[in-house]
């Protein structure tokens, strides 16, 4: 029967004379393999103390890596003890404002309309003084 150890005792073992990883719900003390490691060891040593299975899932290790794992396995992890992941939710947004809209148009066309009937006044000026000529 495998040792079923609890997040607080894997997370203990965070250094790099003493590294433990949580994979899949299993725990697998990685020290002897953080020299060989392809990444380096402090790519295992920042995924303690927590569930690295997102981390090694990322990576998309070769299958002789998963393989690899089984050597290093020590016990099962307390699935309680896993802090559940939290869904991202976006911030509130503001509502849409229909009030605020509308009297954003009232002053822009405050603004265009004295523009459009200056410049249809001109371009009649100028084009009956163009006529008269």
């Amino acid at each position: 029967m495998a040792k079923v150890y609890t997040l607080a005792e894997v997370s203990q073992h965070n250094s790099a004379k003493d590294c433990w990883l949580v994979i899949n719900g299993k725990v697998y003390n990685v020290t002897k393999f953080l020299d060989d490691h392809p990444g380096g060891d402090e790519v295992l040593i920042s995924s303690t103390g927590k569930d690295a299975t997102d981390d090694f899932e990322d990576v998309g290790h070769s299958s002789s890596a998963r393989a690899m794992l089984d050597e290093y396995y020590v016990g099962d992890i307390d699935s309680a003890t896993i802090p559940t992941k939290t869904k991202y939710t976006p911030p509130k947004q503001p509502q849409y404002n229909q009030d605020k809209t509308s009297e954003f148009v009232v002053k822009l066309l405050q603004f265009l309309v004295p523009l459009i009937i200056l410049g249809v006044a001109f371009g009649i000026r100028f084009y009956t003084k163009q006529s008269a000529a």
